[in-house]
Formats: structure tokens, sequence, C-alpha cells
């Protein structure tokens, strides 16, 4: 990729998003130029800021006593988050790629990591608020960030991944499912391994 669409990636995909699927629907970038240089960085800002502030203040359930857990499990816990996100960023780039012949859209693998990229972006940039985890807190800016990034991806495909709007906006809501699903099944699989014993003991 040129340095003047990795600037479009880097820098203007947050406020705008319209340019930004625009530059990337001229472009084939290399997977792992985008990962390397780019998706990694963004996967990391949520265990990093998680860490600190699960450290710092402790994880605030609401009125009780914030929840304080030794530095290893919480690295445990950080490494794992990055592993989940990783897991989730590959996983769904692959799915859109799998999809992209029904709607008729790009198959480039490269510009299916970007778009997924962009549209996590507002989410990885938010998780600032975890510096202090409140959940509280955390859910008021979540919903909204949230919000924008469905946005950006009902936008983003039909333009990026050149298909029409009508076919984008059905790939879109079919990723939006796989996530759903994709969640549902890892909050499932969490509870099945913490009453197995798989995770930080909470009463010690």
């Amino acid at each position: 990729m040129t340095d003047r669409a990795n600037s479009f990636l880097l820098f203007n995909s947050l406020y705008q998003p319209t340019a930004a699927f625009e530059e990337l629907s001229k472009l084939d970038p290399a997977p792992l130029n985008i990962m390397f240089r780019y998706s990694i960085f963004l996967l990391l800002l949520p265990p990093v800021f998680s860490l600190i502030g699960a450290s710092n203040f402790g994880w605030r359930l609401g009125a009780a006593e914030p929840l304080r857990l030794p530095i290893d499990v919480l690295l445990v816990v950080s490494i794992a988050y990055f592993c989940v996100l990783l897991f989730g960023l590959l996983s769904t780039t692959v799915i859109s790629r799998w999809m992209a012949s029904t709607y008729g859209a790009s198959t480039s693998f490269g510009r299916h990591l970007a778009l997924i990229t962009i549209v996590g972006e507002p989410l990885a940039v938010a998780s600032a608020a975890q510096l202090y985890p409140d959940v509280f807190i955390n859910i008021l800016i979540l919903i909204p960030t949230v919000i924008w990034s469905m946005y950006l991806l009902y936008k983003g495909i039909p333009i990026a991944l050149e298909t029409p709007p009508e076919r984008g906006i059905l790939m879109a809501s079919s990723l939006v499912g796989w996530l759903l699903v994709a969640i549902v099944s890892l909050l499932g699989l969490s509870v099945m391994l913490w009453t197995l014993g798989v995770g930080p003991l909470l009463g010690v």
C-alpha cells in the first residue's frame, strides 16, 4: 500500500469514512501489510487499557467493592483478551471473504481485512474507557461506539467491496448475524470454562 493510502486508513477513516472506503476500493492491499502496520496495534489497545485500568482501580461492578486481581492473573487475562480479539478479526475477515462471491463483492482478502479493521477502529479507540473499568461508564461509551461501527460496516461494504448497495446491506446484515452468534458462543464458552475452574478465583 502507498503512504497516501495508509494515511487514509490510519487517520481519516474515523472522520472521513467515505473517502477511506473509496480509497480502499482502488487497492488490493497485502494482508500482512495491513495486519502488522495497522490491525495489530488496534488489537493491542483494549488489552493494554484493560490491564492498566484493572491494575490501578480494579473492576467496578456497581456499588460493590472493586474487584482486584493479582498482576500475573491480569496479564493472563489480557493475553487471552488479545487472542480473542485476534481470532475475531481473522475469523470475521475469512467469513466476509467467503460471503463475497454470494453478494458479488470483491474477494481480495487484504481489502476485506482492511475493511474489518476500519469497522473495528472506533471500538479500539473507545476502549480507552477501560482505563477506568467501571461497568456503567463503559456501557455508556460502548453503545454509541457499536452503533458507529455498524454504520461503518453498512456504509463501507458497498463502496470498498464494490457491490450494489442492496447486496451490501444483505452482506453487512449477515456479518452482524455472525458476530452476534460468535459473541454469544464466546460468553457461553467462558461461563463453561469458569465453571470448570479455568479462570481466576474470585472468592479468594
